[in-house]
């Protein structure tokens, strides 16, 4: 059966032509090209899962006509030479109390489904990745890689021993936190301030066992203590998932320098965000956040809109953008991050974890079809072709095999569980 658009939909489709990621990876250089497809390409950060429960949306179909609505899906994954990376279950931080640790429960489990049935929905295309070798025999098959993470480990705080159903489903990355503080650690960017300074009991013993289960632990949100105390703890290598530099920008949520160079002296990983509020100052205009506000109502969650319903919101929306403007990032705004931190960090302890569908997202890097601009950057800064792939998937590959064989290492040590 032939779909039928309506026409706001028909007319955004006709300009995606030359929508900018398209016409701007139409500048890649021929070598850079060949590096970033010779390359395993894996993003630690795919907010993607957002998508797969709204009406009318499916992985399979190019949705770049939805803005940053819909960043990632399979056509686009294909044509930026995304092989795959970590697909997020995750969970807005609610109340911490009995009904809302059991809300975080259900939600988390829901999300995970989701990513279950979209793997079962196009086994030809996706393939679940448990280990560094799946992901490298997955790719080299022609199908896209899925890797399971968590951020923000509330759905685990009405019982933690869930995280082991969570593994046994495919759960390899987990973060402790997210905007505010849990019952696992304190966050970046909560008004309150610590509440734990650091983990809490909970969160130090779901550290123990994640290293157990072979797990990677993500700080990418957490606080500056969380950070420390991770890394202390953890008998594997640790990542941030989708974090930028504090000497850039000074946001609560980047890292600092020093912290970045103890990250990579334990053999961990941070993988650059593109969020642009953490790439640049963006200061909030009332009216703009108002006029925002009240569309929201109008239209409901972004995550739960019906694919009809997109060209008038995005219409509405960026009239109201239109309205009152703010400076947005760029890719060189983007890039200034990523090379200070490669020349911080060193290229064996940096990776790319754009935050694609959970706000990420910068003038010139729009969605993952443009990601070989990022190859073509690292390349005319002098990284090596070696470099590039270590940046794009080997030294992610890396801590995953440390981390899983810390786990069995630990297992024969200490055979029970912590929780």
């Amino acid at each position: 059966m032939r779909m039928k658009f309506s026409p706001g939909l028909a007319a955004a489709l006709a300009l995606l032509c030359c929508s900018p990621s398209v016409a701007a990876v139409d500048q890649v250089s021929p070598r850079a090209r060949q590096v970033h497809d010779a390359a395993l390409v894996l993003d630690t950060h795919l907010d993607t899962p957002a998508n797969l429960r709204r009406p009318g949306w499916s992985i399979a179909d190019n949705h770049q006509h939805e803005g940053d609505l819909s960043q990632v899906d399979l056509p686009r994954m294909k044509s930026g030479g995304l092989d795959g990376g970590f697909w997020v279950v995750y969970t807005a931080q609610g109340a911490r109390d009995v009904e809302g640790n059991r809300a975080a429960r259900d939600h988390g489990l829901e999300r995970l489904t989701s990513i279950h049935e979209m793997l079962a929905a196009h086994a030809d295309a996706l393939e679940l990745a448990l280990t560094a070798e799946d992901a490298e025999r997955i790719a080299a098959s022609g199908k896209r890689v899925a890797f399971i993470s968590m951020e923000n480990a509330a759905p685990l705080a009405s019982d933690p021993s869930l995280l082991t159903a969570y593994h046994r489903l495919g759960l390899r990355m987990l973060g402790i936190t997210h905007v505010r503080n849990n019952d696992f650690g304190d966050s970046s960017t909560d008004p309150k301030g610590a509440e734990w300074n650091g983990l809490s009991p909970a969160g130090k013993a779901l550290v123990g066992e994640a290293n157990r289960l072979g797990i990677v632990l993500d700080a990418s949100h957490a606080s500056d203590a969380v950070f420390d105390q991770l890394l202390a703890l953890s008998r594997a290598p640790i990542v941030l998932s989708h974090t930028s530099a504090d000497a850039v920008y000074d946001h609560p949520r980047n890292i600092d320098d020093e912290r970045i160079r103890r990250l990579a002296a334990k053999g961990g990983v941070i993988h650059v965000n593109a969020f642009g509020g953490y790439l640049i100052p963006t200061p909030k205009i009332p009216a703009r956040e108002q006029a925002l506000d009240v569309l929201s109502k109008e239209y409901g969650p972004e995550g739960k809109m019906p694919v009809d319903r997109i060209p008038a919101y995005l219409a509405a929306r960026r009239a109201i953008e239109a309205r009152y403007p703010v400076k947005r990032a760029t890719l060189d705004d983007y890039m200034a991050h990523l090379l200070h931190i490669l020349k911080v960090a060193g290229p064996e302890h940096v990776g790319i974890g754009a935050d694609w569908d959970g706000g990420g997202g910068v003038v010139g890097l729009e969605d993952v079809a443009a990601l070989p601009l990022i190859t073509e950057r690292l390349l005319r800064a002098g990284y090596s072709e070696q470099d590039v792939r270590n940046i794009w998937g080997g030294n992610l590959l890396r801590v995953l095999r440390q981390a899983q064989a810390a786990g069995s290492a630990g297992n024969q040590n200490a055979p029970g569980s912590s929780l």
